[in-house]
């Protein structure tokens, strides 16, 4: 395979995996898409944030993350707090009902991708892992 096609095969590729993505987040959770999935997981990771910072760290516009926050906020999975250090800035938290509901949809997705996965080889499944990390680690120079 040459170098042009390799790069066209994984764009396509990582497109059809995109798509995939998209379809199965509204199925795990009608309420909840991928970018709302990504933003609580966010939120839980870091112990909650500012919108602004949702929308710097993902390269979002800041209307698009505040529309998943409206949604957020509404569907009761998220909640602002005012900043212990600074009165004026509301951070980003996840509801009791948030939390229960990241558990479980990450759950079904990692049994997804346990099914997806369960004939590969475990050496294939760590180099997999390692070009992902590597893909997803680039930064711009």
């Amino acid at each position: 395979m040459q170098e042009a096609e390799a790069v066209e095969t994984i764009q396509r590729e990582m497109t059809a995996f995109a798509r995939r993505a998209r379809a199965s987040a509204g199925r795990l959770h009608p309420e909840l898409s991928l970018v709302s999935y990504t933003l609580l997981g966010h939120l839980e990771e870091g112990g909650g944030c500012r919108a602004t910072d949702l929308a710097a760290h993902y390269a979002l516009d800041k209307s698009t993350v505040s529309r998943q926050v409206t949604a957020l906020e509404r569907a009761d999975l998220i909640e602002r707090r005012q900043d212990p250090e600074d009165h004026r800035v509301q951070v980003l938290h996840l509801t009791d009902a948030g939390r229960r509901i990241l558990a479980q949809v990450t759950e079904s997705r990692r049994a997804a991708f346990c099914r997806r996965l369960a004939e590969w080889p475990r050496e294939d499944l760590e180099r997999f892992a390692r070009y992902l990390e590597r893909y997803n680690n680039w930064t711009a120079p």
